[in-house]
């Protein structure tokens, strides 16, 4: 037994049959939903934020969604997705958990929705959508996010394809020249701290620093 795998054996904990039945799913129709590990640390930081508002941009089957809303009872999510289908499962998956009063599914494309449908001080904003969009979701819902908040992005690393030498694909390529390009852009983004995880596919948490103070310091500059 390796560190790795003695790691994962104490994190091994047990799980609800109706979260199994939801990986299963995924697993089966070829839904990408975020990996254990990514989920593990994801509902720690939930935890020691001790966030009650959170913001999800992709929401595919509602898996994330709907572990972090069994963290606790006063936890309320907004998330939006616009995959027709998609939206189907997700209602399902919500309802058959009784979570339509604590996830609020908005059925729309993220970089057209209205940011007034939404609250304005959510704790943590979860992207986890489209790779090659993920500074425009950034740009326009981290204001939503209160000073001190957590902006989390999954998929950082592509499944390890950043790491090729080679990829064929010409739509791939350009893909990982844009996940490249935001986490290159993420790393020196003003008035947020920004720390990258190698957990799971890759995890980014931006803190999102105070804007009274930043407007402070830049006008005594």
């Amino acid at each position: 037994m390796n560190r790795t795998v003695y790691i994962e054996f104490l994190n091994k904990k047990p799980k609800d049959e109706r979260i199994i039945a939801l990986e299963n799913y995924a697993k089966e129709h070829n839904v990408a939903i975020i990996e254990e590990e990514g989920l593990d640390f994801l509902k720690m930081l939930i935890q020691t934020k001790q966030a009650k508002k959170i913001l999800e941009i992709g929401t595919a089957i509602a898996y994330s969604s709907i572990n972090l809303a069994l963290l606790s009872s006063d936890i309320y999510i907004d998330t939006i997705e616009r995959d027709p289908l998609m939206i189907v499962e997700a209602k399902k998956n919500i309802a058959f958990f009784n979570l339509e009063d604590r996830i609020r599914l908005f059925e729309q494309d993220a970089l057209e929705l209205d940011v007034k449908r939404l609250s304005d001080d959510y704790d943590v904003l979860f992207i986890d959508a489209a790779k090659g969009q993920y500074r425009n979701f950034f740009e326009k819902y981290a204001p939503l996010v209160k000073s001190g908040g957590l902006i989390i992005t999954d998929n950082l690393v592509f499944h390890d394809l950043l790491f090729k030498d080679y990829i064929k694909n010409r739509r791939t390529r350009s893909l990982i020249q844009r996940i490249k390009a935001f986490n290159e852009w993420l790393k020196g983004i003003d008035g947020y701290e920004t720390y990258f995880f190698n957990i799971g596919d890759g995890i980014a948490v931006s803190i999102k620093g105070d804007e009274n103070v930043r407007n402070s310091s830049k006008s005594h500059k």
